[in-house]
């Protein structure tokens, strides 16, 4: 059997239709080095691969291949500074997604007064969305929901080991916090209607939290209709939504009271997401009130 070059090989994963990065992602994965070393390939891109690293390599591709996410695959998925571990207990998260944090933390840097800012992050999968928020906010207090007991096990894990204290309730939506007010709910929804063909791509994540009604929009309507209630005075609400949404999310948004309903795009220009406000303050952000109430 012919000794293979680390360049060779990744030159075949890119015969096989692999994206480069992926394929550098899956071979540093299995030479065991960290995620983010890609010089380290290119310097080193003459070097033979050991004939059971190349087998571990090659497997990796046919997963990948078949559709299953790098993050699967490698058990690691890097997020707004964060080394998250992943599973297929939770959905992959997106680069998109960060968009989200980047529109909640510019809303937060308005002052709150002597009382923490409140945040609660609904459908919190991994825990992707409230550690990256912890990380960057550390007096805030955030709570997290979900319903999957499994995900809550992967972010309580996820924030274990970051060290980044966060609460973590199991239950649907806004059911674990009943008479809880918060400046800021986020929430990375299911958003794909039932009969999206893109959803043969994501057969390996799980489906509950992709699909929601035949509109993609169930889940969506739900929490626009209950967020009032659970919202201190000046407080948002902000979702991510599918690339064709933003206008019908607005909409509901509007129709619903909320006030300076917008949305933001993300790196590729898409309206990514959206959200708005239970108050105003004239044509500039609201800030949020120091109001503590429970």
């Amino acid at each position: 059997m012919t000794t293979q070059r680390i360049v060779e090989a990744l030159a075949h994963a890119q015969e096989l239709g692999i994206a480069r990065e992926d394929a550098r992602i899956l071979l540093l994965h299995t030479l065991g080095r960290p995620l983010h070393e890609r010089a380290w390939l290119l310097a080193h891109d003459t070097d033979a691969l050991p004939p059971e690293t190349a087998a571990q390599f090659q497997a990796l591709l046919a997963r990948r291949i078949n559709g299953e996410p790098v993050a699967y695959l490698t058990g690691r998925k890097p997020f707004y500074g964060l080394d998250l571990a992943i599973d297929t207990r939770v959905l992959d998260p997106r680069d998109d997604t960060e968009t989200l944090i980047d529109w909640a933390l510019s809303l937060c840097a308005y002052p709150a007064g002597p009382a923490p800012l409140r945040l609660l992050d609904l459908g919190t999968g991994s825990g992707a969305i409230a550690l990256a928020l912890r990380s960057q906010l550390p007096e805030a207090e955030i709570t997290a929901i979900d319903r999957s007991e499994d995900a809550l096990a992967v972010a309580a894990e996820n924030a274990h080991r970051l060290r980044l204290p966060v609460r973590f309730l199991a239950g649907s939506w806004f059911a674990p916090v009943p008479d809880e007010q918060f400046n800021l709910i986020l929430s990375n929804p299911p958003y794909i209607a039932e009969n999206d063909p893109h959803l043969q791509a994501l057969q390996h994540e799980p489906k509950e939290a992709l699909v929601s009604g035949s509109d993609g929009l169930d889940d969506i309507r739900h929490l626009v209709t209950h967020a009032a209630s659970h919202l201190l005075p000046g407080g948002w609400l902000l979702m991510e939504h599918g690339w064709d949404q933003a206008s019908a999310v607005r909409a509901l948004l509007m129709d619903a009271g909320f006030e300076q309903v917008q949305s933001r795009r993300d790196l590729a220009g898409t309206e990514r997401c959206t959200g708005g406000c239970m108050s105003s303050a004239g044509d500039a952000p609201a800030e949020f009130t120091s109001a503590t109430t429970r």
